[in-house]
């Protein structure tokens, strides 16, 4: 059983710090709520302990680290190598007492280097077996920021668009179509949370012809809409949430559909959830290949 006051739960809106109490079952609960993070305040108790639970934590539920005091990093310097295993979304200097409101700014924050957040991202769900498809997703990713159309991309990438397409359907990973969509999604969410500009403006940024498109192919890819990109902060959940979508609708092979599957769910209907929280690899299946 873990400590309360080292390992606690904060989600929307972000208001107070519940103590995880349940474990993994809890965990798995504030995972179906979107924008939920896991706040590990490492000086509060023997970190090693708690370690395993942090490293196991379900798909979507983002990790913001607290270390311990400088003194005590100094003498057990495995401590940076265990966070490092955990991959946090956020690492804070030590604060005695954090401040939710604080913890939400460090989760609304855009991804420092968003190709490589990503693929580490998947690497740890288990759906990226081999550098050179984690490359090509990388360059995907960089490559959605200034290009919008399959054709221009696969032009980028110096291949056809059937290679393109091949070269992720043999590995069971999402068509290239849907990758670039998701990858302009999520800049957009980043802005959507980041600034008080209307979707229609921020649509417009980003290349899409109106507000209307956004939110509608939004809907398509993650299951939900602009205004609750924008309330429920983060990336994690909206990777996470993609990733469903793409399994429930054969957009992923059959190992990393059971991979997605064993982890949280992230559905619309998950916001019902919000009160009691509160309160308390390789498949074949594929329907395209653009």
């Amino acid at each position: 059983m873990t400590t309360t006051s080292q390992l606690s739960l904060l989600s929307h809106p972000y208001d107070r710090l519940v103590p995880l109490t349940g474990g993994r079952k809890e965990m798995r609960a504030a995972a179906r709520i979107p924008g939920s993070a896991l706040i590990w305040s490492m000086a509060e108790g023997n970190y090693a302990k708690t370690r395993p639970t942090v490293e196991g934590r379900p798909g979507g539920l983002a990790l913001i680290a607290i270390l311990p005091r400088t003194d005590v990093i100094v003498a057990h310097p495995d401590v940076i190598h265990s966070v490092q295993q955990c991959r946090p979304n956020g690492l804070l200097p030590y604060h005695a007492a954090p401040v939710p409101g604080d913890l939400a700014q460090v989760l609304r924050r855009p991804a420092s280097d968003l190709p490589a957040d990503i693929t580490d991202y998947l690497t740890w769900r288990g759906l990226i077996v081999d550098r050179e498809t984690t490359h090509l997703i990388r360059r995907i990713i960089e490559l959605s920021a200034e290009l919008h159309s399959i054709t221009s991309l696969a032009r980028g990438l110096y291949m056809s668009r059937r290679a393109l397409g091949r070269r992720l359907r043999t590995r069971g990973l999402p068509v290239p179509s849907h990758w670039l969509q998701l990858s302009r999604m999520l800049r957009l969410a980043s802005r959507l949370q980041n600034s008080d500009a209307s979707v229609f403006t921020t649509a417009y940024e980003f290349g899409y012809p109106d507000g209307f498109s956004v939110s509608n192919q939004m809907y398509r890819l993650i299951g939900y809409r602009p205004s609750h990109v924008r309330e429920y902060l983060g990336w994690e959940w909206i990777l996470e949430a993609w990733l469903r979508k793409e399994a429930e609708t054969g957009g992923l092979g059959i190992i990393a559909t059971q991979e997605i599957r064993e982890g949280a769910k992230s559905t619309p209907a998950s916001l019902d959830v919000l009160p009691t929280l509160r309160r308390g690899r390789v498949g074949n299946r594929r329907r395209s290949v653009a």
